[in-house]
């Protein structure tokens, strides 16, 4: 038997350089989302969020036709409209990108 290595082939060396391997793409690719933008509306596009690929809020840009200070609660819920959607639209992104690197693999704790 090899060094490093199990029945069956299983090598333990191959798999500890493959773990290695994905953690630096991994980093590698956490750096990449940094500068990668997503965006949610609401509104018809009168609320706009935009957020980065660490989930943090970059944006946010409110039309001023959707700004009354008789009626700032439907302001309030297009806000939280278009920041919930940018913030899905980044876990979406990041899920994207995690599956090229993982196969499509869940490997939970990573994000």
């Amino acid at each position: 038997m090899a060094k490093g290595g199990f029945p069956g082939g299983f090598n333990i060396n191959n798999m500890i350089k493959q773990a290695q391997q994905m953690q630096e793409e991994i980093k590698k690719m956490q750096e990449e989302l940094m500068q990668k933008t997503v965006e949610g509306t609401s509104g018809g596009g009168m609320v706009k969020a935009v957020a980065n690929g660490r989930k943090e809020l970059v944006s946010i840009t409110i039309n001023p036709e959707v700004v009354d200070k008789e009626d700032v609660e439907t302001l309030e819920d297009l806000v939280l409209a278009a920041v919930n959607q940018a913030l899905r639209n980044a876990e979406e992104m990041i899920a994207s990108e995690m599956a090229k690197i993982t196969g499509g693999f869940n490997i939970p704790g990573l994000f």
